[in-house]
């Protein structure tokens, strides 16, 4: 079963909800601002995914640019930048697609179209 982490609010989640839909695609919901990501997840995740870490930072969010993340991230190791991440599901990019031998990050669809 797929795994949809999202933030309901978002307008890229719900387009990507609404495509998994339309699609007849199962999958199991989870609200990352109410269910905040784990360090041993996003390990996990990053390590399926095959991508820096970085691509997992929501960069456009209020919260990375308060922290100033742009100029701190370069600076950190891997394990501070996800002590960081399951700080706060509002730091991470979403929505993210997690299945048994992939992680999708942010909704691009013929990216998720070639994995699903």
């Amino acid at each position: 079963m797929l795994r949809f982490i999202c933030y309901p609010k978002c307008t890229t989640c719900q387009k990507a909800q609404k495509w998994l839909d339309a699609r007849a695609i199962a999958y199991e919901l989870r609200d990352i601002k109410a269910e905040n990501p784990t360090a041993a997840e996003l390990t996990a995740w990053h390590k399926t995914s095959g991508l820096p870490l970085k691509k997992f930072f929501n960069t456009s969010g209020l919260l990375y640019q308060s922290l100033d993340l742009k100029n701190k991230l370069p600076e950190m190791s891997e394990e501070e930048m996800i002590a960081l991440l399951a700080t706060d599901g509002m730091l991470v990019k979403r929505p993210l697609l997690v299945g048994d031998d992939f992680v999708l990050v942010g909704f691009k669809e013929a990216e998720w179209t070639d994995k699903i």
